[in-house]
């Protein structure tokens, strides 16, 4: 999503009005063939673009990352005007091609839980590039890895001589003091009772040994190929499912999340993290909410942000204490009265959130709303962008199918004037969010846009193993 010049970013969603975007189809990757299925190892479970826009990351099901690289301004060359000119051009269409892949993780097996450990991939975070080489963070269940991508010099061979008209031979024998022979020589360039204990001497034949030939193997470099290497693994510090990982801006530490703790890690330490939120209870029948989301702050590393089952989110100062069990400021928009239904809790669940790019911002998915909150008001939301209003008639069938659990993600534009989230049948909305406006775009992740669109949750065909949706159900079960 491109709209709005640095004035505009610098401004926030606040800023004037939001110039309307053109929707084009562009591209599409891992396009099937006539007649073929899709294999649940190449669902796509995590996406991610890099700062710059430059990068593309995918995981998938089966523990696998593909990267894409953009290509349409690899090779501008220019001055800084005609940059500038090709980048806010409206016709300006990304173009992506295929780089490489990687196994991430594999299935594994916790035989101290008796638990099988999926290799599908949760969350992937890109960290800063350095020497022309790419870093990112990606994540299963419970094990975090930290890859290294770095183009590599292929050496192939262009020549051997394996031609004996070009072998390389012995030269004559040198000086008078190696005499000549006339003992018969093996074909393989030794020679028979040559050397002779009693005498000490050594004889060549004259002109040389013809069968002795010296292997001349000539190889280039001209090639490179992006070459993954696993520099760390951060794992067996989760006892429940990591739902988010998060860099930090120092570009040194990040943090994972659970159900009911976050842990901060050292990019260079891979045997110690520091437990810096724990909400879970001494009695875990006292639990009453779950941690959903974790977010670093953009450009202060001293702040965070996590969000929970509860519909709150809570904005911690880590300088405060080295356990964060007390929050700096709390976002929870306030119920209104007679509004209050079975379903009230489940829907207020937050299932992701993200910091906006100049950081005054965050933005949080539900199961109906998208809701932008300012940072420096914790009164309630600026506003709240309705995304599923027309399934609150049917919450009791998705609640019987457990739709109703699914979760959403959601996303700022780089200038902070859009906010995006998906929805069912391959749909996902786009909101203006400048002077309190909402208006909608509903666009169609398909290469036949046009078609028409019906929004019907299906069934959801993975397991419920997660401990905030078993809790959730646990909780509706006793009311």
């Amino acid at each position: 999503m491109n709209g709005g010049g640095s004035d505009q970013a610098a401004a926030g969603p606040a800023a004037g009005a939001t110039a309307p975007l053109e929707w084009r189809f562009a591209q599409v990757f891992g396009e099937r063939t006539a007649g073929e299925e899709v294999q649940e190892v190449d669902i796509i479970s995590a996406i991610e673009f890099d700062k710059s826009g430059g990068h593309l990351a995918t995981g998938d099901r089966g523990g696998r990352v593909v990267l894409f690289e953009r290509t349409d301004s690899k090779d501008l060359g220019g001055n800084r005007r005609d940059l500038e000119r090709i980048d806010f051009s409206t016709n300006r269409h990304p173009e992506f091609c295929y780089k490489t892949e990687f196994q991430s993780h594999e299935p594994e097996f916790d035989y101290l839980r008796s638990l099988e450990i999926e290799e599908k991939i949760n969350k992937i975070r890109w960290c800063q590039s350095a020497n022309g080489a790419l870093f990112l963070l990606s994540t299963n269940d419970k094990t975090i890895k930290f890859w290294k991508v770095q183009e590599k010099k292929v050496k192939k061979v262009c020549h051997v001589n394996v031609d004996p008209a070009t072998a390389v031979r012995n030269g004559p024998p040198v000086g008078p003091s190696i005499p000549s022979s006339s003992k018969p020589y093996t074909a393989n360039g030794g020679v028979d009772n040559c050397f002779h204990s009693s005498s000490n001497d050594f004889s060549f034949p004259a002109g040389g040994i013809p069968s002795l030939r010296l292997p001349v193997v000539v190889l280039t470099s001209n090639e490179t190929s992006p070459v993954a290497r696993c520099r760390r693994t951060y794992g067996h510090a989760h006892d429940y499912h990591i739902n988010s990982i998060s860099n930090n801006s120092d570009g040194e530490t990040f943090i994972s999340a659970d159900d009911l703790r976050i842990n901060l890690w050292n990019l260079e330490i891979s045997n110690q993290s520091f437990n810096i939120v724990d909400v879970k209870p001494a009695n875990m029948e006292d639990l009453t909410e779950v941690i959903t989301s974790a977010e670093f702050h953009p450009t202060h590393c001293n702040m965070l942000a996590y969000s929970s089952s509860r519909g709150s989110i809570r904005l911690i100062d880590m300088r405060q204490s080295a356990l964060c069990d007390s929050h700096s400021k709390l976002f929870e928009e306030q119920e209104v009265p007679g509004s209050r239904s079975f379903f009230t809790e489940i829907i207020a669940s937050i299932s992701d959130i993200k910091f906006a790019r100049d950081g005054r911002y965050i933005l949080s998915r539900d199961y109906m709303t998208l809701k932008l909150w300012d940072i420096n008001m914790d009164a309630g939301p600026v506003t709240t962008f309705q995304v599923h209003e027309h399934l609150r008639p049917k919450l009791c069938d998705l609640y019987e199918n457990d739709s109703i659990f699914d979760k959403f993600e959601c996303c700022l534009s780089g200038d902070g004037l859009r906010v995006a989230t998906g929805s069912y049948s391959n749909v996902f909305r786009v909101f203006g969010c400048s002077n309190g406006s909402t208006e909608a775009t509903t666009l169609e992740a398909s290469k036949n846009p046009t078609r028409r669109q019906v929004q019907t949750p299906s069934r959801p065909s993975r397991s419920l193993g997660n401990l905030s949706r078993g809790f959730r159900r646990g909780l509706c079960s006793l009311k």
